[in-house]
């Protein structure tokens, strides 16, 4: 069960982060290296809006197998889900990026 609350502290801190940073770009990819699972999250008609910019795969495996697993994750905040789309596309690795 995703904590909303949480995903919003989240974002914040990764703001900060890549603001006080030197190169921007640079710093949010470092975010999105340290985590296993990086949600994007953006104000939408019901709220917030979820995207999976990093580790689907995990998210998949889990609720597969009906069990619970440690993993580290963070949100960032985009302002809407072209932006998150368009993160996920430029952070994936060069293979994925070729394949799409």
């Amino acid at each position: 069960m995703l904590d909303f609350h949480e995903l919003r502290e989240l974002a914040a801190d990764v703001r900060v982060f890549v603001d006080i940073a030197e190169d921007k770009a640079e710093a949010l990819c470092a975010v999105i290296a340290a985590y296993d699972v990086v949600l994007a999250i953006f104000p939408s008609e019901q709220g917030m809006g979820l995207h999976v910019i990093k580790g689907g795969e995990i998210l998949d495996q889990i609720a597969r197998s009906r069990t619970h697993a440690t993993y580290s994750h963070t949100a960032i905040a985009v302002p809407d889900l072209e932006h998150a789309e368009v993160l996920k596309h430029l952070t994936a690795p060069v293979a994925q990026r070729i394949a799409a």
